[in-house]
């Protein structure tokens, strides 16, 4: 099968295209990004998604199934281009898989799809809609994008349209938002709350995308891999120091001090869960991961150790004051 990967210079959508390349399918990509070490036979094309070009692959190679992975987070882009990114690419790609007969299209969603809130429920089931957006707009675009995606199922009934909403990756690539969050020697907490973080190693996503494509299961999709970890576990099992302050002060020092840099509303998933029930996904495709939540956070830990120890002023204060431990 003739499969296209789009946003293949990513570190978890280039397994996939190694694991599909393995399974004996034609493998082809599209990103910005370049793939230095890519496989002879990985035709990867360095073009602009929204661009005639990418059209022309569709046109020309005619792939079966399309694994859409070039959403971007707040993170990465900011404003006006990444909504353009996120909801413009995301419509120009089923189009393109409409007009050149594609036969299965996988939206690769995020579980953040649910967003953080003190009433949401434990675990999230796939008919559920998004939540709390005011608090966290940067979401916007990609909540967008997952609802587009999920229009096609009844819009395009001749694709079969997989849409998976995947929890959290962390491995040895570092990317994604929870290494994001885990970076630096500091990793910030909203002092009084210790959230639970749902998780998979970056191999065990990929897996499951590519056994997405083999299966060609049709609906809405929860991913999930073990059991959710309280953050402050996380943390101190990745060998970096927490540091639990009043919202009011994180706010302030966010991407200061050696702590990450993170859009506002990020803050309200140190305070609030988002987990989701994988039940579903597990059923249609009898996926089972292969790293639990010790042996995901080690690899990361193992490519990725703390950074050295650099004295700032201000933390030093906290740390005299007892406030840092």
């Amino acid at each position: 099968m003739k499969i296209l990967i789009l946003g293949i210079g990513g570190a978890v959508a280039q397994r996939v295209a190694l694991q599909l390349r393995e399974s004996g399918h034609t493998v082809m990509g599209i990103d910005t990004r370049p793939w230095e070490d890519a496989p002879a036979d990985v035709e990867v094309h360095e073009v602009d998604l929204r661009k005639r070009a990418a059209e022309d692959v569709f046109r020309t190679r005619r792939p079966e199934a399309v694994v859409h992975m070039a959403t971007v987070t707040s993170l990465r882009v900011q404003g006006e281009e990444r909504h353009r990114i996120n909801l413009g690419g995301t419509r120009v790609v089923f189009e393109h898989c409409r007009t050149y007969g594609v036969k299965h299209a996988v939206f690769v969603g995020r579980h953040t799809f649910y967003g953080a809130a003190p009433d949401s429920a434990l675990y999230h089931t796939e008919d559920e809609p998004p939540k709390e957006l005011a608090s966290f707009p940067e979401l916007g675009d990609l909540v967008a994008a997952d609802l587009y995606a999920s229009t096609a199922l009844w819009r395009y009934p001749e694709l079969t349209t997989s849409v998976l909403r995947v929890s959290y990756t962390l491995g040895p690539s570092a990317q994604g938002t929870l290494a994001t969050f885990l970076r630096g020697r500091r990793v910030p907490m909203v002092a009084g709350y210790d959230p639970l973080f749902q998780f998979m190693h970056e191999d065990d996503v990929a897996a499951a995308i590519a056994l997405t494509v083999e299966k060609r299961v049709r609906g809405v999709f929860n991913v999930a891999g073990p059991q959710p970890l309280p953050l402050s576990v996380i943390i101190q099992h990745a060998q970096r120091q927490p540091v639990p302050l009043p919202m009011m002060v994180l706010r302030q020092l966010i991407g200061r001090f050696g702590l990450p840099r993170l859009p506002p509303g990020a803050l309200y998933h140190l305070q609030y869960p988002i987990v989701v029930d994988a039940r579903a996904f597990q059923q249609a495709t009898g996926f089972t991961f292969r790293y639990d939540e010790v042996q995901t956070i080690q690899s990361f830990l193992e490519a990725h150790p703390p950074p050295r120890p650099r004295r700032e002023e201000l933390f030093d204060k906290l740390e005299a004051l007892g406030v840092l431990k």
